[in-house]
């Protein structure tokens, strides 16, 4: 792989999607929707994707996953704040995006994005570099099922340096931090951002690994998980913190900032939000209840693996 040519990533990013949405139809049965959306000349971006959606089904009630190539003149400040020399420089960017939020409140929310952005800071200079990663939200707290996850992680990372799981790690944990709250959005994963120092390669070889490792990490916590009996109590739980993850999302989610700073799709971006989900207003001096309690203290960050 070079800079002048994505059509290799291209390729890896479409078969991924294809094979991830396999899985969401064998899982659930339901057939999703497919939509392709093209940003025309004349708009502030330009480019093309393939959101494909499946709501309302019987194991998950909205699993997305996104793929979308787009150009545009002038990076916006969220993809900038790291690399100040590269503010306003046109760019190119492509990746897959997914956010499944299971109906039964013991499957775990999940999220994955893979992505590659392309720089042009002066007109025969082109600049290269990825990010990603993987992350799991509870709601019940499985021991098993976060080491599962983390151990998936770290076996698809190992080959790249043993320290990027150990980094990547503590990178997750710390983005995927409700700052505004003090507490984590979930179990975290692994998180990267800005990365091309093993080369251009090397870089893509690792990103594809990780993607790659995403069916192993979830589908095995999902299968064990999605015939466990629950009640009204359980679901509220789950729809009251589904409202962590929309919060997180809004606020703090470079990936979104991004996009809806850079003119992208709408719809496409705010993919990762569930279908359903609550607030309940609640005074700082009231006692959790016991599941928010339980889920507290699982929730710190841990050396699982």
């Amino acid at each position: 792989m070079n800079t002048t040519d994505f059509n290799e990533a291209r390729s890896f990013f479409l078969d991924l999607q294809q094979r991830i949405i396999g899985e969401v139809v064998r899982l659930d049965g339901g057939q999703p929707v497919r939509d392709a959306w093209r940003k025309d000349p004349g708009e502030t971006l330009q480019g093309e994707g393939l959101t494909i959606l499946l709501e309302d089904g019987e194991v998950f009630e909205r699993a997305g996953c996104g793929f979308s190539q787009v150009r545009g003149p002038r990076l916006p400040p969220s993809a900038t704040q790291h690399r100040p020399e590269l503010a306003g420089a046109p760019f190119e960017a492509m990746g897959v995006s997914l956010v499944f939020h299971p109906r039964n409140p013991y499957v775990p929310t999940v999220h994955m994005n893979v992505r590659m952005i392309m720089a042009s800071p002066q007109a025969a200079e082109k600049v290269a570099w990825f990010g990603g990663g993987m992350d799991l939200t509870p709601y019940y707290a499985f021991e098993e099922d976060a080491v599962h996850f983390h151990t998936q992680c770290k076996q698809a990372l190992d080959p790249f340096g043993a320290d990027k799981y150990p980094r990547f790690k503590k990178w997750c944990d710390e983005y995927f931090f409700l700052k505004h709250r003090g507490e984590p959005r979930g179990i975290g994963g692994v998180f990267f951002d800005d990365f091309n120092e093993l080369g251009m390669q090397r870089s893509f070889d690792m990103l594809t690994a990780l993607a790659n490792q995403f069916l192993p990490a979830y589908v095995p916590i999902a299968e064990r998980r999605l015939a466990t009996p629950y009640g009204q109590r359980e679901r509220d739980f789950q729809l009251y913190r589904r409202g962590r993850y929309v919060e997180f999302n809004l606020v703090w989610d470079r990936g979104t900032h991004f996009g809806l700073q850079s003119g992208g799709r709408t719809e496409s971006i705010l993919l990762s939000m569930p279908l359903h989900c609550s607030w309940a207003y609640r005074r700082e001096d009231a006692p959790d209840s016991p599941e928010g309690r339980l889920l507290r203290d699982f929730l710190v960050a841990k050396d699982w693996v």
